[in-house]
């Protein structure tokens, strides 16, 4: 299952039903998970935690050593769930000492080329797309989808259950349950169709249009727009998800599309 031409450091611990492909590299501190299978020219770093049936293709690197001239060599790791598939060349750079680890989810689909820099938290079920590059201390929530070419700012947080078209930059927070587009990056409406596939009901997705309808289409700001859901509107899981991602948002949130608008100038 291990072929002879890769090198694995005697203090790595891996399962024994891993398979790892010709001229790849497992550091020390290294635990792989049983049912893996590693492809040819990885470099798996020190602190990597690979959990059980992940797939990593030809030329990832994992847990390198974040690129911050704030780090001073202070151990950290990198964690990825179970299930996970990493495509080629794929880089994912352990934490600093704000958060100590850089967290890829179960279930992800980390395709060609992207980068998660150092104390990025990827919740379950996330989808990167070729080239979507991810600077540090980013949270992205569970079942997102970003399009190829995303790049995403430093800080910024991606709400639950969001879709991102290809090319955005973004630099604002996302809301959950929505998808984002144009440019600048802006509220394209709410994420209906993944939403169904999801099993969420007609009933449910109509609750959360009503409460994007209150942020993005009544004429209110952030804050009274935050007071009208949380005085107007039925108590429910996705409206109070929705108001506390929004309380707790420090770069303020995407806004909705006004023609001929710029990053500068855009609508609050």
């Amino acid at each position: 299952m291990i072929h002879p031409l890769t090198y694995i450091h005697p203090n790595a611990k891996v399962a024994p039903n891993v398979k790892i492909d010709p001229f790849t590299v497992i550091h020390q501190d290294v635990h792989i998970g049983e049912g893996t299978w590693i492809g040819s020219n990885v470099t798996i770093m020190e602190g990597a935690r690979i959990g059980k049936n992940c797939k990593i293709f030809p030329g990832a690197v994992i847990a390198a050593t974040p690129q911050d001239i704030k780090f001073d060599g202070e151990y950290s790791t990198v964690h990825i769930g179970n299930n996970t598939t990493i495509r080629e060349f794929v880089t994912i750079n352990r934490g600093t000492k704000d958060r100590e680890k850089t967290v890829i989810g179960k279930n992800c689909l980390i395709m060609a080329y992207c980068h998660f820099a150092h104390d990025c938290i990827v919740g379950d079920h996330v989808i990167t797309s070729n080239n979507t590059q991810v600077a540090g201390h980013v949270v992205i929530g569970d079942w997102s989808i970003l399009g190829g070419m995303c790049a995403v700012h430093q800080f910024v947080n991606i709400g639950a259950h969001t879709f991102v078209s290809g090319g955005s930059l973004v630099s604002k927070d996302i809301p959950p349950y929505i998808k984002a587009g144009r440019n600048p990056l802006s509220y394209a409406g709410v994420n209906s169709v993944g939403l169904k596939r999801r099993g969420f009901s007609v009933e449910r997705i109509n609750q959360i249009l009503d409460i994007y309808r209150v942020i993005y289409n009544k004429g209110l700001n952030t804050a009274q727009a935050l007071e009208f859901l949380e005085e107007e509107m039925p108590a429910t899981d996705e409206r109070d998800e929705i108001v506390t991602f929004i309380q707790e948002s420090n770069r303020g949130i995407i806004k909705r599309f006004i023609k001929g608008a710029t990053d500068d100038n855009l609508a609050i």
